[in-house]
């Protein structure tokens, strides 16, 4: 049975991540620190660091930490792998500060 939506690799990629949310045993700050860490060692795109914004502040994520586990994959992953990360993670920022300023900007 097919269900239609007008975003359906979204919803997909949505169910994906709530299955494995709930099938696992991680604490909040542990489950986002090894997905950064998947995520640098796949060279994910800026957009896949972006999804995980909003849970990594839920969890107290600092960029403290975020910098620990580019320098912990750092020899498993490789330097341009940890460099391509470091930047698709600013631009992530980039975009969620950008985000908000419009946001702020319609309220007003």
């Amino acid at each position: 049975m097919s269900i239609q939506s007008e975003t359906p690799v979204l919803d997909t990629l949505a169910a994906m991540t709530v299955d494995s949310v709930e099938r696992c045993g991680l604490d909040e700050a542990t489950l986002i620190l090894t997905r950064i860490a998947a995520l640098a060692a796949m060279d994910a795109p800026a957009t896949s660091y972006l999804a995980h914004l909003g849970p990594a502040v839920e969890a107290g994520m600092t960029v403290e930490r975020l910098q620990d586990v580019l320098v912990a994959v750092a020899p498993i992953v490789g330097t341009a792998r940890v460099m391509s990360a470091a930047g698709h993670i600013t631009q992530a920022l980039g975009f969620a500060i950008a985000v908000a300023d419009i946001e702020v900007e319609s309220e007003a």
